[in-house]
């Protein structure tokens, strides 16, 4: 009884495209030197589950928290955090940190 519901099967289809819209709208927003849209998604009806590493220097001299918002803030623009994206973890790094993590 732990079947996933048919919008989730039609939706399936449609979750790559969402971590593309995610990754789009995120290098037009930020001077992105990398990115990277993981998707996590187990098919049930609550959403999408991604995770989002992102690499500008717009984050430079930025504190996490106000990273992430800046962020959240952009993808709540088009209805994407309440309607399509049920948890995001974001990695949000200035290429110094990215440099450093790899």
């Amino acid at each position: 009884a732990n079947e996933a519901c048919p919008e989730a099967r039609r939706a399936a289809g449609k979750m790559s495209s969402l971590a593309d819209i995610v990754k789009a709208k995120c290098t037009e927003a930020f001077a992105i030197s990398h990115i990277d849209v993981i998707d996590f998604s187990d098919g049930a009806c609550s959403g999408a589950k991604l995770e989002l590493i992102i690499v500008s220097s717009d984050f430079e001299k930025v504190p996490l928290i106000q990273r992430h918002r800046k962020v959240q803030a952009l993808l709540k623009e088009d209805g994407l955090m309440d309607e399509k994206i049920h948890a995001l973890t974001i990695k949000a790094w200035t290429p110094e940190q990215w440099e450093a993590k790899k």
